[in-house]
């Protein structure tokens, strides 16, 4: 499938239909501590389909509306796990899961320990984060209070940056972090390589054990972290998502998500976005967010992150709608 704009008609055009026949729902909400074997609880955040009147709050540094422990609604229903980026949280991509939430889908976040906002001890062990989405995983469909309402064969991912590395380990990619001696040779003013000096990869970090995620059955993927650390990512047959940011300077093209088209198996549904940068992914910031963290708040002039995530939103929530059909009666 050939690069788009986020703008074309036809895919805004769809959206807007399913969502009229979708989005009966407000999104509740809930944060929940999740058991590792392997580690700390996980932090989560879920959002889910509601019906109760939903208010205005404050999630980290954006904002969401949402029925905060309103009952769920609705049985049979599609699950999307997210991932966030390095020095993230689950509410990274608050109004992401929101929209997917009130369009029916069961969203469920982590805070990834040893990498977020609060903890960089593990920022560069990165087998520890599919690891990670896979007890999320296993918790949502076998422990959770939501459990009877998740249909398990309906499984997506979403991931962002660190996290859109995650989602594509975890659908069966096989990184080789050997690569990143050479490439931050090449590239030692990059972020990830900045990181790995202040953070330096132990033997079992570079020649980890990855976990892989046969439940997963379609994958969002945006500015992927590590594109060129994938040595394979011929199993990754389902249908996916890729969006890159045009003026991304954390992650620049074409060693990431371009990176990652030119090595998957199938054509992704691909996305340049024009004069976006790398943190206009993440949900568009509170007043306190713009004031306390300019550097992932802030958009170039003349781009409005609001006005995208409009499309984005519906974007994503088109594609797992198309990609994680219902079972046929």
């Amino acid at each position: 499938m050939s690069t788009r704009s986020i703008l074309i008609a036809p895919l805004v055009a769809l959206t807007l239909s399913l969502a009229s026949q979708a989005n009966a729902a407000t999104a509740g909400f809930t944060v929940v501590q999740v058991l590792d074997p392997k580690g700390p609880p996980i932090q989560v955040g879920i959002w889910y389909p509601a019906d109760a009147p939903a208010r205005r709050m404050p999630v980290g540094i954006n904002d969401q509306t949402v029925a905060t422990g309103a009952p769920l609604v609705g049985h049979h229903l599609p699950l999307i796990v997210m991932s966030h980026g390095n020095g993230g949280s689950f509410a990274g991509h608050a109004d992401t899961a929101q929209a997917l939430a009130e369009a029916g889908f069961v969203v469920a976040a982590l805070t990834h320990t040893g990498d977020n906002y609060m903890d960089q001890s593990k920022a560069t062990d990165m087998a520890n984060r599919p690891r990670q989405l896979s007890v999320l995983i296993d918790y949502m469909l076998t422990a959770s209070p939501m459990k009877a309402a998740i249909d398990p064969q309906r499984v997506g991912a979403f991931g962002f940056s660190s996290g859109g590395f995650t989602v594509l380990a975890a659908a069966g990619g096989k990184p080789d972090l050997s690569r990143t001696l050479g490439h931050c040779r090449a590239h030692p003013d990059y972020f990830d390589c900045k990181l790995t000096a202040a953070h330096p990869l132990s033997m079992s970090a570079v020649l980890p054990t990855w976990t892989h995620e046969p439940r997963i059955k379609a994958v969002v993927s945006a500015a992927p972290a590590l594109g060129y650390a994938f040595k394979d990512l011929s199993k990754v047959t389902m249908p996916v998502q890729l969006w890159r940011a045009a003026e991304d300077q954390i992650l620049p093209d074409p060693e990431y998500a371009s990176a990652v088209k030119a090595a998957l198996p199938k054509a992704p549904e691909y996305h340049v976005v024009p004069g976006a940068g790398h943190f206009d992914f993440l949900a568009p910031c509170n007043d306190q967010g713009r004031a306390t963290t300019a550097q992932i708040c802030a958009s170039a002039p003349g781009f409005d992150r609001a006005a995208f995530h409009h499309t984005f939103n519906a974007a994503v929530t088109t594609f797992f709608t198309a990609n994680l059909p219902p079972a046929h009666p």
